[in-house]
Order: C-alpha cells, then sequence, then structure tokens
C-alpha cells in the first residue's frame, strides 16, 4: 500500500514538468492568434495543440458563427480544416 501512495504522489510530481516541457511558446500563441485574426476567427488559445510537427487549432469561431477545427504545419501554414 505504502508504494501505490509513493507512486502515485510521485506521478502527481511529476505531472506539471511534463505538461510543461509541452507547452506553447506564448510568441507562437500571439502569431496563431494574428493569423486568426486576418482570417475573422478567433479561439481560445488553451485550444492550441502541438500535434505531428505543427499545431491543431480545436474549436475556431469564424465570421458567421461557423466552427471548425484547423491544422497548421510547424511555419503556421493552414494544411486542414474540418468543420464541426
Amino acid at each position: 500500500m505504502t508504494r501505490i501512495l509513493a507512486f502515485a504522489l510521485a506521478a502527481l510530481v511529476a505531472a506539471p514538468s511534463f505538461a510543461a516541457s509541452h507547452a506553447i511558446p506564448q510568441e507562437t500563441v500571439d502569431k496563431i492568434t494574428a493569423l486568426l485574426a486576418e482570417m475573422k476567427c478567433q479561439m481560445d488559445p488553451d485550444d492550441i495543440e502541438m500535434e505531428d510537427g505543427g499545431y491543431e487549432l480545436d474549436d475556431v469561431i469564424c465570421e458567421g458563427g461557423h466552427q471548425f477545427d484547423i491544422e497548421l504545419d510547424a511555419d503556421l501554414n493552414e494544411v486542414g480544416r474540418r468543420a464541426e
């Protein structure tokens, strides 16, 4: 029982550092936000995820109320879009 508690505690302590290592730099978040503004779209920056060397933007709301998931490559070029 003690080992289980020790393992659980170690996992909780390590979790924040693991999440921080996958954090997206604020400069990149700002560039994505500016890109979306040019496209007349917006989203919660917390919904930006790193994926396969690029970025996945979840729940992007664009002009007219249309909602999409948008994929960007590492250079922030749009490479995919799915309507929600």
